[in-house]
């Protein structure tokens, strides 16, 4: 049988000030859904229209024409912990960056960038990755890694395999549907076990994850792979 490929649409808030700057952000969507993907709607209003009920996974946060900078993605955090950010802000400010990312940003663009960059970003955010400078990610996991052991969550949890085997493949950067596609398993799937290995471990997004992983040794050193 053929695969069934998902056709619901993906909600996607936006979250701009400036009607200008929300009809650019709007204009991203005008592309239809690439081969086998599902069609990406956009929806607008306030930041408590948007979090209100549980169907938006995405959120766009334009910090450039919103008010209320980091403490807007740290409400954001609180109210919905599952939300994915994708965070438009000034070009420039690595410490802000980082602080977004910490905040739960799963993107960071400049506001420089055009609506093919911002829909790239987008569809990479929804596919189970991370977009973000690769400078600042590295800068992001020295000054993680330089919090003292004493501030981590206490003991190791248990790792069942096939949540080693997903968490191996989040080090390596493989996105959900990737991940999905080399364990023979489906993509729903793969979000449950990041979902677990994000409560046994406390994180808050697949950075934190990572940093908790090398820290506490949660897996082994590479080995070769043997026949299934």
């Amino acid at each position: 049988m053929g695969q069934i490929h998902n056709t619901q649409p993906i909600r996607v808030g936006l979250l701009a000030d400036e009607p200008i700057r929300l009809a650019g952000l709007t204009s991203v969507f005008e592309e239809g859904p690439r081969n086998g993907e599902a069609p990406l709607l956009p929806v607008i209003g306030s930041i408590e229209e948007l979090l209100t009920g549980t169907t938006l996974e995405y959120l766009v946060v334009d910090l450039n024409a919103s008010s209320g900078g980091l403490a807007t993605l740290d409400a954001i955090r609180r109210a919905r912990p599952d939300i994915r950010q994708i965070v438009i802000g000034p070009d420039g400010n690595d410490e802000l960056i980082m602080e977004s990312i910490i905040s739960g940003a799963r993107a960071y663009l400049d506001s420089t960038a055009g609506p093919a960059t911002v829909r790239q970003a987008i569809d990479v955010v929804t596919s189970g990755s991370i977009w973000a400078p690769r400078r600042l990610l590295s800068k992001l996991i020295d000054r993680l890694l330089s919090v003292p052991e004493s501030n981590s969550t206490g003991g190791s949890p248990h790792l069942t395999i096939r949540e080693r085997q997903v968490l191996e493949l989040i080090l390596l950067a493989r996105s959900n549907r990737e991940i999905a596609h080399q364990l023979g398993i489906e993509e729903r799937t793969v979000k449950a076990h990041v979902g677990r290995l994000m409560r046994k471990t406390g994180s808050d997004n697949r950075i934190e994850l990572s940093i908790q992983a090398l820290n506490r040794s949660l897996v082994l050193p590479s080995a070769p792979k043997q026949d299934s």
